[in-house]
């Protein structure tokens, strides 16, 4: 007779403890036990304190900047390997380095590539992931890649707001095909930001294609970093006529001095998931968590079922 196959193990990277926590609960299973030895110099060294053979392992951590972070989840998906896990799926609520996804000028990497080798190598047998910053970047995996969108979370929230003379904007062109899937969604008009970088976070002009007068203006974007686009856009809808200009995003990156800019600009709500942690709290930042979405497909891979319905918009 065959041996029972074990049951499910999830583990956390530190970074994503607290929304691993929840996914957990939701799964309806424990987090497993990892404990991180530190070195002197900052060299760290993530072990299992107990046995994963022969188990399904989810390792649950978002590879946001530090590269710690990228770090930790690679080191963790090398030890599950290496104590002989059946299936080692990396659940990465959000794909850091993505933005480097093509040469957009000479000797430059291709960092999400690299990324993804990277976690293959490590032992990724799977990849669980949500919003990535670019489509095609599932292709730079030779594993299957489970790509969440967030929209099944924004927009039952964005339906019980009830906003009249609903508008969805994309902050720029590149954003134009996530602003129309809503549209549809809403059955909404759209309009977009065309917007010219000085340099890497840096705008130097924008320019908005459409009407919003009279219009409650939703902008939806796949990440926020220092909020320069996004207030930008909000203040220049408002000067064009706008009622009010809300702003969901899924992944709060939120660096340098975004939290100030959002508290100066006329943005009424930014909404983000719980994929990468607050570094502080705000009135105009509001929490939706990603916790059931990863939850109910994790269950779903465990249990070999359909995931379809979680990729639509």
């Amino acid at each position: 007779m065959s041996a029972p196959i074990p049951e499910p193990k999830i583990f956390a990277c530190k970074q994503s403890q607290d929304l691993a926590k929840d996914i957990a609960k939701a799964f309806g299973s424990d987090l497993g036990n990892v404990i991180t030895s530190t070195y002197s110099d900052g060299e760290f060294q993530p072990s299992f304190e107990e046995s994963v053979r022969g188990s399904r392992v989810f390792i649950i951590g978002s590879t946001f900047p530090n590269s710690d972070h990228l770090m930790e989840m690679l080191l963790m998906l090398d030890a599950a390997k290496r104590a002989s896990a059946r299936h080692i799926t990396a659940v990465l609520p959000y794909f850091g380095w993505a933005r480097q996804d093509r040469k957009d000028k000479p000797r430059v990497p291709i960092a999400a590539k690299l990324v993804a080798k990277m976690l293959e190598t490590a032992g990724a047998t799977r990849i669980i992931t949500m919003d990535l910053h670019a489509d095609q970047i599932q292709g730079f995996f030779e594993k299957p890649v489970d790509h969440l969108f967030a929209s099944t979370i924004f927009l039952p929230y964005l339906k019980s707001l009830n906003l009249e003379n609903l508008t969805i904007a994309s902050p720029d062109m590149g954003g134009s095909k996530r602003a129309y899937a809503y549209s549809k969604a809403l059955e909404s008009d759209v309009v977009i930001c065309y917007k010219q970088r000085e340099k890497a976070n840096i705008i130097s002009h924008m320019e908005l294609i459409g009407d919003v007068t009279g219009k409650n203006v939703v902008l939806v974007d796949d990440m926020v970093d220092t909020a320069g686009t996004l207030t930008k856009a909000a203040d220049l809808m408002m000067e064009r006529g706008a009622l009010s200009v809300r702003a969901i995003c899924t992944h709060p990156i939120l660096s340098g001095n975004a939290y100030e800019k959002l508290q100066k600009s006329k943005l009424e709500e930014l909404i983000v998931t719980d994929s990468i942690p607050l570094r502080q709290k705000s009135d105009k930042i509001r929490v939706l968590t990603c916790a059931n979405l990863f939850a109910d497909v994790m269950l779903r891979v465990n249990e070999n079922k359909s995931i379809s319905s979680k990729f639509l918009m």
